[in-house]
């Protein structure tokens, strides 16, 4: 499976986004802190964290007998980078265009 596929499948659940908008705005929260914020099973959540380190959106890492997650932005940059890239560079290109023209224009003609 291409891993753009992984990383969609990954946000398109609901339960999932929650999870990584705690782990985003609390970076090293424990598995268990996660668990605590959600009425299913322990192993219902980790099952979800499974597939969102999977889509390379959390890393993982181990201390002691906790494992402390953190989000892992470079896959969403991707995302953003592989759909927006040419039109940012078309649409700041014209606007350094415009920028200049308004600039270099007759004072008599403003």
């Amino acid at each position: 499976m291409d891993s753009m596929d992984t990383l969609f499948q990954a946000l398109a659940s609901a339960p999932r986004r929650r999870m990584l908008d705690l782990v985003k705005d609390r970076p090293g929260i424990t598995v268990g802190a996660v668990c605590e914020q959600f009425e299913m099973s322990r192993i219902g959540v980790i099952k979800h964290l499974r597939v969102l380190e999977d889509a390379q959106l959390l890393l993982s890492e181990k201390k002691g007998r906790s494992r402390h997650l953190h989000f892992n932005v470079v896959p969403i940059q991707q995302v953003y980078d592989r759909w927006t890239t040419d039109y940012s560079e078309l649409w700041a290109s014209r606007l350094t265009q415009l920028k200049y023209t308004l600039e270099n224009r007759p004072e008599d003609e403003e």
